[in-house]
């Protein structure tokens, strides 16, 4: 496995200049520590700043960064404008990332910052990731699954060099909480992320506000992974008023508890430049229907 980061140093000082499009999630803190510990000053950290980032991430992001010594740039991003992307198909991804390395992409060429890099690992050849065509259409490189790093290995490594992200819970945006077809707006990520903080705030780890339509009306699907369900049952009542407040109409709890990429399920890994498209609302897995508990 050494071998592996030893030809992640290689290839990082092969580029000689580097730009990582950081998030402060497990990947990107990785690939931007040993960037930085290769390349110095001639590597930058790239954030993209959009309402579906939480605004605790981006605290997290930037002081991470901060003790890894590297050069932050903040960048808006616009993905709510594409009306391709809000329309919420399942393959937004590719919105999402398109836009962002439309953005990206002419500022690095312009300061001539280097080669623009993301923090894909290995692993995500196997999951339902569009977003990978828009980073091969922009000539985006993607060291980590380049030597073969694995998510598990990223997270020993990360592990070894004290990286606080090492056991960190996955992050994906929060769009990602809304099923495919229903319309992606500020309001409603507002909405997933302040529901979000306030759970972890109670002591829940890894949580998902998954932001349904039932008449109309905002619904709450909360997914709490399995062994922190029992912890939700101490604080329902302050959890549902709190959930109402932010402007859900209904609160259920998935108690078969949260699965990565459950609003993914049916889709397939991307092998192909024409992933699969669709506007059409997915109806709720049916495992919901007899485990949903109203709290």
């Amino acid at each position: 496995m050494t071998s592996k980061l030893d030809a992640l140093r290689s290839e990082l000082r092969a580029m000689g200049r580097v730009v990582i499009a950081y998030s402060g999630g497990v990947d990107s803190a990785f690939l931007l520590r040993v960037a930085h510990e290769e390349l110095g000053d001639a590597c930058t950290a790239m954030i993209g700043i959009s309402p579906s980032l939480l605004p605790e991430e981006l605290a997290e992001a930037r002081e991470l960064a901060q003790q890894i010594g590297a050069t932050v740039r903040e960048v808006e991003t616009s993905e709510l404008d594409d009306p391709n992307y809000a329309a919420n198909p399942n393959n937004r991804c590719y919105f999402c990332k398109s836009t962002l390395w439309h953005t990206l992409v002419p500022l690095v060429e312009s300061e001539e910052l280097g080669v623009l890099c993301d923090g894909t690992n290995l692993d995500d050849a196997h999951e339902w990731r569009p977003g990978a065509r828009a980073g091969s259409e922009n000539a985006i490189r993607s060291p980590l699954r380049e030597v073969g790093l694995s998510k598990a290995e990223i997270r020993q490594f990360s592990r070894a060099l004290s990286l606080p992200t090492w056991d960190k819970p996955a992050m994906p945006c929060l769009s990602s909480r809304i099923p495919y077809g229903q319309r992606v707006t500020a309001e409603a990520l507002h909405r997933i992320g302040r529901a979000e903080v306030y759970l972890r705030s109670k002591g829940l780890r890894e949580v998902r506000v998954r932001h349904f339509l039932e008449n109309d009306k905002p619904q709450a699907r909360l997914e709490i992974a399995p062994a922190e369900i029992p912890t939700i049952f101490g604080f329902y009542e302050e959890a549902t008023t709190t959930l109402r407040e932010l402007g859900f109409a209904s609160i259920l709890l998935d108690l078969e508890g949260y699965r990565r990429g459950r609003l993914n399920e049916g889709t397939t890994p991307q092998t192909t430049n024409a992933p699969q498209t669709t506007n059409t609302p997915i109806e709720a897995p049916t495992t919901w229907a007899p485990i949903q508990l109203v709290i």
